[in-house]
């Protein structure tokens, strides 16, 4: 955003941070991977988890909030490695996004990994599976975002690095803790009447209508859903993170 270069102060208003009266540079230049997920109580279990696998914390050793501040989003950091809660839907990680770029730009950092961890619905798979998104769709199956800006319609790709995803699959071929795949994930705008929910307090379809939906999804190579993939996508590749 060239806009930045003329503001005296950028202020990160969602993570309660500003390079006015932070030091992005001495606080986050060393970061090298992001992982954000839906709950802050599970981003800190992550960095707790992650401090633990790095050698860098152990047993009782807690982690602060960076973002304290605000009751928004919470941030974690060990080492390299930043943990940030976004929210649910594609509004709150969006509004995330922008400020965590931000804050990568502001730090200086180079050569980041982004990775979205979270629970899905899957299509077709036993529970406890693991998708790696080789693309995000929007309810359609159509690989893109659609957002409307001064009124206008723009439509951005959403495929992710097919690099990083070949990677995370031989990683799971080492650990061999869980039934993996590759596999496109569907975006949608909402949890119930989005995702074909009979229990929602609105249902104007049936199970069988339900049932075809999911078919056509799966045969699409839809193996998961939830809602956040899209812009996630869409914002990696803008901005030139290599994201999954």
């Amino acid at each position: 955003n060239p806009h930045l270069e003329k503001m005296k102060e950028d202020i990160l208003y969602h993570f309660a941070l500003g390079t006015g009266t932070h030091d992005f540079p001495a606080l986050f230049g060393d970061v090298k991977f992001v992982c954000v997920g839906g709950s802050p109580s599970r981003m800190k279990a992550f960095i707790t988890y992650i401090a633990e696998e790095l050698g860098l914390g152990g047993p009782g050793c807690d982690y602060p909030n960076i973002c304290a501040g605000t009751d928004r989003y919470a941030m974690y950091k060990v080492g390299p490695v930043l943990s940030v809660s976004h929210g649910m839907g594609i509004p709150s990680i969006s509004i995330m996004l922008h400020e965590l770029i931000k804050l990568l730009y502001h730090a200086k950092c180079s050569n980041v990994t982004i990775i979205r961890i979270g629970t899905s619905g899957g299509i077709g798979l036993e529970p406890g599976s693991v998708v790696i998104t080789r693309q995000s769709v929007d309810a359609t199956f159509k690989p893109q975002f659609e957002q409307v800006i001064l009124g206008k319609t723009v439509i951005r790709s959403t495929n992710l690095d097919e690099q990083l995803a070949k990677e995370l699959m031989q990683c799971s071929k080492e650990i061999s803790q869980f039934n993996t795949v590759i596999g496109n994930t569907m975006c949608t705008l909402d949890f119930y009447e989005g995702q074909g929910r009979l229990d929602g307090a609105i249902c104007l379809y049936n199970e069988e209508e339900k049932l075809q939906y999911l078919k056509e999804a799966y045969d699409s190579g839809v193996r998961n859903i939830e809602m956040e993939s899209s812009v996630f996508a869409a914002m990696c590749n803008l901005s030139g993170l290599k994201g999954k």
